[in-house]
């Protein structure tokens, strides 16, 4: 595998951890990723639950828990440690400031276009910025905005393809249709993000995720013009994943009829397992009483049928009867539970395989199914 560059940062394994929320990579996971070569990522989206015990106020418990978790996955690792932050958080710039100050190596942010995100760097801030788009057209449209406005360009840039987890920046229709796919979007993506870095002589690279499972999908996908990859669902099913043994288990025992496409109540489609959580929304019986948090500037309490805070710190915790799981749309193919260290190795032989057989056979090299 090649190495990752982004800027002064050098990841010797070009595997971005997916940011997952609530609760699912935190310090644990991020650590270990990172102390293997690669960049590992705390999801900042629901740590004002998780650290409710040191302030009853959610936005600065968000602040203390992001603080705390950033400083735990400092003393474990010397490996490059990233957050994740949502656009759609009501406390987004909370959480991009508390990122900075903590000095995190880099910020990746989605679920929207963080278009004023270079605002928050303070002089001499030594965190990289990489937004996360679904279009070649979100990718330049960003890029122009924050050279415009900030005499800055990413750092990096990850494009999101429809088959990854959780919340997704695409229309439902778009979902299964074969023009949004990955390896679709990534090309159109590289092209026009490497002109604009080469009009401007500057170095953008660019990270492809959604549905990226082997070795073998790595090798693929970098082929067609990715820097790195970014992957979630994979990591789930680690021993040092931060989730629940409960939620691990529910990908193990998934199977492909088992996940499923929903509306959230943030106002966009998402990919989940199935659960009698889910059926019961459904089947209207789930009816949030309050909003305990002010969590998502998109979410209507009035109209939604959940609290989805709730919900998804609840399945962290192991109790999938008051909330479910999201995943990627591979998650059934997860049959056994390992380190990272063993994960990561097994990726890298598998993408040392392919690139054999691809040099050897070219374009007639055989593929490898891995078995359930």
């Amino acid at each position: 595998m090649k190495s990752l560059k982004i800027g002064n940062l050098t990841a010797t394994v070009p595997i971005v951890q997916g940011g997952m929320g609530v609760g699912i990579s935190l310090s644990g996971l991020a650590s270990a990723v990172a102390s293997e070569g690669g960049i590992g990522v705390i999801s900042s989206a629901g740590l004002g639950a998780i650290y409710s015990h040191l302030s009853k106020d959610y936005r600065q418990a968000s602040i203390a828990g992001l603080r705390e978790e950033l400083r735990k996955a400092r003393a474990a690792t010397k490996g490059i440690i990233g957050v994740n932050v949502m656009v759609a958080m009501s406390n987004f710039a909370d959480m991009v400031r508390t990122a900075v100050a903590e000095k995190a190596d880099i910020i990746f942010s989605g679920a929207g276009l963080p278009l004023n995100l270079p605002a928050f760097l303070t002089e001499g801030a030594r965190t990289k910025l990489a937004p996360i788009v679904s279009s070649a057209r979100a990718a330049v449209l960003l890029c122009r905005k924050w050279l415009a406005e900030y005499d800055y360009v990413p750092d990096a840039i990850v494009v999101e393809g429809p088959k990854a987890g959780g919340h997704l920046g695409y229309k439902r229709e778009q979902i299964e249709d074969a023009n949004f796919a990955l390896e679709r979007i990534l090309p159109e993506v590289a092209g026009a993000v490497g002109a604009f870095a080469a009009e401007h002589d500057r170095r953008i690279p660019v990270i492809a995720g959604g549905g990226i499972y082997t070795g073998e999908d790595i090798y693929r996908i970098m082929q067609l013009g990715a820097d790195g990859v970014q992957m979630g669902t994979r990591f789930v099913t680690t021993e040092e994943c931060d989730a629940a043994d409960a939620f691990k288990q529910s990908y193990l025992d998934a199977g492909p009829e088992d996940i499923e496409i929903i509306q959230s109540p943030v106002g966009m489609p998402g990919r989940a397992l199935r659960s009698s959580f889910l059926d019961k929304v459904r089947e209207g019986l789930k009816r949030p009483k309050a909003c305990p948090f002010d969590c998502i500037k998109t979410c209507d309490m009035v109209h939604s049928p959940y609290c989805i805070m709730l919900a998804l710190y609840n399945a962290f915790r192991g109790k999938l009867q008051n909330g479910y799981a999201f995943c990627g749309a591979n998650a059934w193919r997860a049959d056994k539970i390992q380190s990272v260290r063993e994960l990561i190795a097994s990726l890298r032989t598998e993408y040392d395989n392919f690139s054999l057989r691809e040099r050897l056979f070219g374009a007639d090299a055989p593929a490898v199914v891995p078995e359930r």
